[in-house]
C-alpha cells in the first residue's frame, strides 16, 4: 500500500494518473495546464512545484530535457515539511548535478546568462518562497514560471524586478 504524498505514490500518480506536460518545452504558470495535476510532496504541483519546474526549465534550456515526473521523483528527497513548503532551495544544485547540468552558486545575477533564483514572496520566514528560471537575452531577462497563473514568460530588467525587491535566498548560474 502506498501512502498518499510519499515519493512512490507521487511517482505512480504522476506516471499513470496525470497527463504529462509536453516533453522538451519550457513550463510557465504552474497552476495552468497539465503540470497543475502532478503531485509533489503532499500537494499538487500547482501549489509547491516551482523548484521542480525551475530545474526542468534549466534542463530544457541546456538541451538536456528530462520528464517532469522523473525530476519531481528525484527532488522529493529535498522537500521541506512533506513538500508543503516545496523543496529546499539550497539543494537545487544537487538536482542539477544529478541530471548533468553545470551550475555555480552566485550572489548576483550581473554576469549570468541563465540562472535559477529563489526569493521570499513577502516577509522572510513568514511567507512562502518562489523559484524561477531566467535567461538574459538582448538586455532583458526572460523569467519562466514567474506567476502561478500566467502561461507566458515575463520580461524583467533586473533581479530586483524579478524578486519584487524582496529578499533573495539563492541564485544558481546555469552552465
Amino acid at each position: 500500500m502506498l501512502i498518499k504524498g510519499s515519493r512512490r505514490y507521487n511517482l505512480r500518480h504522476n506516471s499513470e494518473r496525470a497527463e504529462q506536460p509536453e516533453f522538451g518545452k519550457m513550463i510557465n504558470g504552474q497552476a495552468k495546464g497539465r503540470v497543475s495535476a502532478l503531485r509533489y510532496g503532499i500537494c499538487p504541483m500547482s501549489f509547491n512545484g516551482c523548484e521542480v519546474i525551475a530545474v526542468h526549465n534549466a534542463l530544457v534550456y541546456l538541451g538536456k530535457p528530462q520528464p517532469l515526473k522523473d525530476i519531481a521523483f528525484y527532488m522529493e528527497r529535498f522537500r521541506v515539511l512533506l513538500g508543503f513548503f516545496g523543496c529546499n532551495a539550497f539543494r537545487l544544485g544537487k538536482a542539477l548535478e544529478h541530471f548533468g547540468a553545470g551550475y555555480t552558486r552566485i550572489r548576483s545575477v550581473d554576469d549570468a546568462k541563465a540562472f535559477i533564483i529563489t526569493f521570499w514572496t513577502r516577509r522572510p520566514f513568514l511567507s512562502m518562497i518562489h523559484t524561477v528560471f531566467c535567461v538574459r537575452e538582448a538586455g532583458v531577462i526572460k523569467v519562466y514560471n514567474r506567476y502561478n497563473n500566467v502561461c507566458t514568460a515575463e520580461i524583467c530588467r533586473s533581479a530586483d524586478e524579478i524578486a519584487g525587491k524582496r529578499c533573495i535566498i539563492a541564485i544558481y548560474r546555469i552552465s
